[in-house]
């Protein structure tokens, strides 16, 4: 499953969810795959496509940033695979 994860750093946080990353990397469990990330222009939101197998993954992971950042996890499908499905219903 592909989830759209949205990053909302807490005020005053950034610069310290950039050290932590340079320094640990993203400290994914495994079995939690990164696909990609986008970050908002003012630099207060990361958007990053994940998959799993395991959703509970997720919460791993997210207690590893939780200090600095706020989570809100958006199971998500790719366009071309909703319709494909949607003609053979």
């Amino acid at each position: 499953m592909k989830c759209m994860v949205v990053e909302t750093f807490k005020p005053g946080k950034t610069d310290e969810v950039y050290e932590r990353f340079y320094e640990k990397g993203r400290m994914l469990p495994s079995g939690l795959r990164y696909v990609d990330s986008w970050l908002s222009s003012d630099r207060t939101k990361c958007f990053q496509l994940m998959e799993t197998d395991k959703m509970d993954l997720l919460d791993k992971w997210i207690a590893n940033w939780n200090d600095l950042t706020d989570f809100e996890v958006v199971p998500v499908e790719d366009s071309p695979t909703k319709a494909a499905q949607q003609k053979m219903d």
